[in-house]
């Protein structure tokens, strides 16, 4: 939809146009969303039977929202995404500092224009996008950032008196009347700040200095917060608490095909990558069950959470790794490794917090631990499951690829060999084959590499084979053989 020509009060007023509110406004756009079967938070997967029903029903309820959630929950994208339910453009008196309505004018300045120039005041035109307001609870936020204070040199230029409410210079909630306003990570305001809001939201007016105006002001809050900052360095007071009218608990994906959507739709991948990698299927489910099991982990702070920025960050990493080795080889094209995944350690130990325990473990170890508790996971949805206690006698489906390396004085599969000695390198461990031939013949051909790797990989969590971490690579053995062979 083009820019609206009305650029007058009298012209406007012809159209038919009618004011309403914004909460209005945004109800009434949501309604015919509804009914049309439009989704209104379009990018946003895994909160369609939770998150998102409730934020539509404070929606329709005109309510003043909190979006309460851990890190990397789409707090903020929700709120962002919410202007898709304004109306594309909206007028304003022309000059105004805080949006007036041309048929509902609150500032001194568009009534007094208004009253001058009558149908001939001219109107100008705000989209959508310029109706979002955001700003961050820091500890260093005054009351003259959000709501105003008295402007000297104003007064001076206008030649006015402290006591004229014309010197006052507006904060950042009264120029974003009539908008969304976003206050992110509320408790770490202060609390005589969040007091100040007390009145915008519940009375509709607000106090400069002395100066009680009386500005209705039209503003849809949403707020959000971190339950860990309750404690860690403030709260929300309770007073303003009862003047939010719905408190919404956000949540991590709850399964790894959602979690896989969110990090393929959110990581930045270049098209020449796009051209060079191939990226199989488990490689993506096994780099989410990373996320997984550090929500899990008794290394890391759960009250923290784990962001979904750290499977995005992480998956950036798992390309370059991989686009790295392939330039080094002088090779155009090349699948992603298991072995590429030690890459993308650095996104892993960003963006956990440790308790006290992994602190001693360190975050480097910590990390390598998620990758082994991760792969030890995907490997019983592929393999059959290795029990601690085992029948002495009874022949186990791992036991000739654990023969196969007892006879092998070492194996190693190093960062910088080409696709074509990685994968010989591979089909050298014939009973390696057989095992999948017998228990995944359907697998992809294309994913076959990776997933033998992941047996290997999975044998070596079972403790049925040993992992050692060289400069250049990874060298496999089985647990016993070399010590015997030595003797």
């Amino acid at each position: 939809m083009s820019k609206p020509q009305m650029n007058t009060l009298g012209a406007l007023k012809n159209s038919g146009y009618e004011s309403r509110s914004i909460k209005e406004e945004l109800r009434s756009n949501l309604i015919n969303n509804i009914k049309a079967g439009k989704n209104s938070f379009e990018g946003i997967h895994g909160y369609e039977h939770s998150v998102v029903p409730e934020l539509e029903r404070a929606i329709l309820s005109k309510h003043n929202i909190n979006l309460l959630g851990l890190r990397g929950q789409a707090k903020t994208r929700l709120a962002r995404l919410m202007t898709g339910l304004l109306d594309e453009w909206m007028p304003v008196v022309e000059g105004s500092e805080i949006n007036d309505d041309p048929l509902r004018p609150i500032s001194r300045h568009a009534r007094e224009l208004i009253e001058k120039e009558g149908e001939n005041t001219p109107v100008a035109w705000v989209h959508r996008d310029e109706r979002f307001y955001e700003k961050l609870a820091t500890p260093d936020v005054t009351v003259a950032d959000l709501i105003g204070d008295v402007d000297p040199i104003k007064a001076a230029n206008l030649k006015l008196s402290y006591a004229d409410d014309r010197v006052i210079h507006y904060g950042m909630i009264p120029r974003a009347n009539r908008s969304i306003f976003v206050i992110n990570e509320l408790p770490d305001l202060q609390a005589r700040i969040q007091v100040a809001l007390f009145n915008i939201l519940q009375e509709g007016d607000i106090q400069i200095r002395g100066f009680k105006l009386r500005l209705p002001l039209d503003m849809q809050f949403v707020f959000t917060a971190n339950p860990e900052d309750y404690t860690n360095r403030g709260s929300i007071v309770t007073p303003l608490k009862d003047r939010i009218g719905s408190q919404i608990l956000t949540h991590y994906p709850e399964t790894i095909e959602i979690a896989r959507t969110i990090t393929q739709q959110e990581a930045k991948r270049d098209e020449r990558q796009k051209e060079t990698l191939y990226v199989p299927e488990l490689a993506k489910d096994l780099l989410e069950q990373i996320s997984f099991e550090a929500r899990h982990s008794e290394y890391v702070d759960a009250k923290s959470g784990i962001s979904a920025r750290m499977s995005i960050t992480a998956y950036e990493n798992l390309l370059s790794t991989a686009e790295r080795r392939a330039m080094l080889a002088n090779e155009d094209k090349t699948s992603v490794r298991l072995g590429d995944f030690i890459g993308m350690i650095p996104s892993i130990t960003g963006k956990v917090e440790l308790v006290y325990e992994g602190e001693q473990e360190g975050a480097a170890s910590v990390a390598q631990n998620l990758i082994g508790d991760a792969v030890k996971t995907q490997f019983v949805q592929y393999f059959p499951e290795i029990k601690k206690l085992e029948q002495k006698d009874k022949k186990g489906p791992y036991d000739e690829i654990v023969s196969w390396f007892f006879d092998q004085s070492e194996f190693q599969l190093l960062d910088d060999l080409s696709e074509q000695q990685y994968k010989d390198l591979l089909d050298s461990i014939e009973p390696l084959q057989d095992l999948l031939d017998e228990y995944q013949p359907d697998f992809p051909k294309e994913d076959r590499y990776f997933l033998k790797e992941l047996v290997l990989w999975g044998l070596v969590e079972f403790k049925k084979l040993s992992k050692y971490r060289m400069s250049q690579g990874m060298r496999f053995k089985d647990l016993y053989g070399s010590y015997i062979n030595g003797l």
